[in-house]
């Protein structure tokens, strides 16, 4: 008895300290959750005015003349074999199936790729997403694990300027982003982006805005929009992805800490019976004993 009770006090000092442990991570991911979703905030009115902008400039006249609006031919038809596909996820885990989710839709992404005759590139950001393609011997176009939870606007140009160039020069046929979308801190689904070419609203619409004047003139603008419009895309994904890792690791964290709880109080009442059964059975020996005396 003297041996359980002992094995039951080890294993509730074990679950308080783990316990401490997910709360105090869960502090910290609701503090810097805070932060990474002003960003997103701040992100997302930016990219819809780009979008806008683009969409009033862009007709079929001028996708033409624009390499990053261009659809590539197949590889059936003679066009370019290379398909890339960007993987963001975080580089740290204990925020529950968030990588994994990322990894699923990257390997979906890039099967459907292969059926149609590409030869998927990656390029990775983040020490999960990098382990796991290496472990299954997966070839690695590039890869980058100092962005972490703070990127920047610097991150996205170095990430994506290559990509830009190799597909203007009619040598890459797409670019995929694999990212997280924050909804909220409870929902962040992943998401493919299909950034490269750049297909928004004017594509499909087309025609320019009657009451619009542009100087220098509709081309020289979208020379500078439309790869700021690819960058602010990946910096949107990366800000995304950040936000909702921290909001993935508090639900994660949230979780731990009331389930530690809920152990915690089993194992005290498992404790406190065991205890409560031994104090009556030293009662019960010590009346016997008494009574054997009198007797």
């Amino acid at each position: 008895m003297a041996k359980a009770s002992k094995a039951l006090r080890g294993r509730m000092r074990s679950v308080q300290n783990t316990r401490k442990i997910t709360r105090t991570m869960e502090l910290v991911s609701t503090s810097k959750l805070k932060r990474a979703q002003d960003k997103v905030v701040a992100a997302r009115p930016y990219a819809s005015a780009l979008a806008d902008v683009l969409a009033d400039l862009v007709n079929p006249e001028l996708a033409e003349r624009f390499p990053l609006l261009r659809r590539p031919a197949p590889p059936a038809k003679g066009g370019p074999r290379r398909a890339a596909v960007m993987l963001i996820t975080s580089n740290r885990g204990l925020c529950g199936g968030f990588n994994a989710n990322l990894i699923k839709e990257a390997r979906g992404r890039i099967e459907a790729l292969e059926r149609a005759g590409y030869e998927a590139e990656l390029h990775l950001v983040g020490r999960k997403g990098i382990g796991f393609f290496r472990y299954i011997g997966r070839t690695i176009a590039t890869q980058r694990m100092d962005i972490g939870d703070k990127p920047t606007a610097r991150h996205a140009i170095e990430l994506v300027e290559r990509l830009i160039e190799d597909f203007a020069a009619g040598t890459l046929a797409s670019l995929d982003v694999v990212c997280a979308r924050f909804v909220s801190p409870i929902s962040t689904p992943p998401t493919t982006l299909g950034v490269l070419p750049v297909s928004t609203p004017a594509a499909k619409q087309g025609g320019l805005r009657a009451d619009y004047i542009l100087k220098p003139g509709a081309d020289e603008i979208l020379s500078e929009l439309l790869p700021l419009y690819v960058r602010n895309q990946v910096y949107r994904g990366l800000v995304e992805t950040a936000a909702a890792e921290h909001g993935a690791r508090r639900t994660a964290m949230k979780n731990a800490t009331d389930n530690a709880g809920e152990i915690y109080e089993l194992l005290k009442r498992t404790y406190n019976r065991q205890r409560q059964g031994a104090i009556t059975q030293e009662i019960a020996e010590i009346v016997g004993g008494a009574a054997a005396l009198e007797g």
